[in-house]
């Protein structure tokens, strides 16, 4: 038997115009936490896809207990006990826990002597000995939509370990959890260890990853780079294999100099009495002002009342001293405001359509000639434009922005923004589920647009972020916002000192 329960050797994958995957391989031992780890794009979810059988391998070979072996679809590798949790949960939340888990391999029984149906009283007792085996107790019978995305993901750990789970993927588990609930997910992963399940454990956060982890392979530009014993590494070490150079800062220089305030909320009070409240504050010209709380804090609840997606009863916004009247996003738009969505996927891109496309969805007013033709040239001068200003690996303005990685996407989206030219512009969680080297040049482009004199305002859940990037932190709590510190003076104990000052 071989010592590993499986092997990749010699992957590669070709997409048009993009080698994805050049000879990587990967080895993964029972009972072992194994790490991948790279920047956006450098082909860790393109190789578990190959391993689920998602994609197929263009060269390269799977070894299971070292007997080689082919992987045509998922239905296959669930068959040889590959299992894998995407980091986009797909619930159907209006039916229940058991038939979340079972969704399309029902236990069946026949009625009448001869007529199949679901055998639902086999499927929710096995569910229930699945969700105890995730430590979750819930009725198999309550519906998925009624639970966190934390207990959701539970569930979907509980589905993959269903059958015979030798191999489990998990790919950015933690991006949208808790820090109690990355503490319970940790305890399932520890329980499957147990059991000697090899966990492939995809994430950007450093310090999750030398904590979790017991060996980490990290790759770049679709290559493997190497496997190290976790207990041997150190951030610094990580981030240099993963960018192929030293970062010397986390975050970059900032040479903006904030001037007047020129963007002015007062007393904004959402139209859901358990949502935003009271809340006045203002942005300088050229300032970068930092948002933080914990998870229902309502701060992307506030700039979504601000940018006009959200209902409020009272309060005014100024920009100039001017009052705006702002009812849906294109008064917002109109008025010099842009707002960067925390979910990118759901919100944000048009995964159907070109990088184009996306670029100049919302400026496209400037690109049509005679009243209804669009001047393409003036849109691929654009397109242009900002894969250079911003570094934007993408083979052409054509290729479909679903299929660049997060960071890409990310700027993609910025340049969507920019392309109109805005005065203010919220950021939520503008670096959420990128890595470390693109997470750097999307901190440049902020810092420089704050040169610009761009008021810029980000909401973060990262403190390091926060505290590395902005001019002031306007910390809020329970709808609320509590307290203002100077971005000089900020760390972790005065920021959760007012993020946990609940009335």
């Amino acid at each position: 038997m071989s010592e590993y329960v499986l092997e990749m050797r010699g992957v590669c994958k070709y997409f048009p115009g993009v080698k994805a995957l050049d000879h990587a391989q990967l080895k993964l031992r029972p009972g072992k936490v194994h790490a991948l780890m790279g920047e956006n794009g450098a082909g860790k979810s393109t190789l578990m896809k190959c391993m689920f059988g998602i994609y197929k391998m263009d060269e390269g070979d799977i070894y299971i207990d070292g007997q080689k072996t082919v992987i045509s679809d998922p239905l296959e590798a669930w068959d040889k006990g590959i299992s894998m949790v995407h980091q986009e949960l797909q619930p159907i939340p209006a039916r229940t826990i058991g038939e979340n888990i079972f969704l399309g391999r029902y236990p069946m029984k026949k009625a009448l002597g001869f007529i199949p149906v679901v055998d639902h009283d086999k499927m929710y007792e096995e569910t229930e000995k699945l969700l105890k085996r995730v430590r979750m107790d819930f009725d198999p019978r309550q519906k998925l939509g009624t639970l966190t995305v934390s207990q959701m993901q539970s569930v979907e750990i509980a589905k993959a370990v269903a059958g015979n789970c030798r191999v489990l993927i998990l790919d950015e588990p933690t991006s949208s959890l808790t820090q109690n609930e990355v503490e319970a997910l940790f305890r399932i992963v520890e329980d499957l260890k147990k059991e000697g399940v090899a966990v492939v454990y995809i994430s950007h956060k450093m310090d999750e990853i030398l904590r979790i982890s017991d060996e980490v392979t990290i790759m770049r530009d679709g290559q493997y780079i190497g496997t190290w014993d976790a207990k041997e590494l150190t951030t610094e070490f990580i981030i240099t294999k993963m960018v192929g150079r030293e970062l010397v800062n986390l975050y970059p220089k900032r040479e903006n100099v904030p001037g007047d305030v020129v963007f002015e909320v007062e007393d904004f009070t959402s139209i859901n009495p358990r949502s935003f409240r009271h809340c006045s504050f203002n942005v300088r010209k050229g300032e970068i002002l930092g948002v933080a709380g914990l998870v229902g804090a309502q701060r992307t609840e506030l700039m979504e009342g601000l940018f006009g997606t959200r209902s409020h009863t009272s309060g005014k916004i100024r920009y100039q001293g001017k009052e705006l009247k702002i009812n849906r996003p294109k008064d917002a738009i109109d008025q010099g405001i842009a707002m960067l969505t925390e979910d990118r996927r759901g919100s944000g891109i048009m995964g159907v359509l070109s990088v184009a496309d996306n670029i100049s969805v919302a400026s496209l007013n400037k690109y049509v000639d005679y009243g209804f033709m669009l001047n393409t040239k003036k849109i691929d001068q654009l397109v242009e434009e900002n894969r250079q200003k911003m570094n934007i690996k993408t083979p052409s303005g054509k290729t479909l922005i679903q299929s660049l990685s997060g960071g890409n996407q990310q700027k993609v989206l910025i340049g969507r923004w920019l392309a109109n030219d805005p005065d203010v512009l919220i950021l939520d969680e503008p670096t959420r589920g990128i890595d470390v080297g693109a997470k750097y040049e999307i901190y440049c482009i902020i810092a420089d647009l704050a040169k610009q004199g761009k008021s810029i305002i980000m909401i973060s859940s990262e403190m390091g972020e926060l505290i590395g990037m902005s001019d002031r932190i306007m910390v809020m709590c329970d709808g609320r916002i509590t307290g203002f510190i100077d971005g000089k003076e900020a760390n972790q104990e005065n920021i959760m000192a007012l993020a946990t000052q609940f009335e």
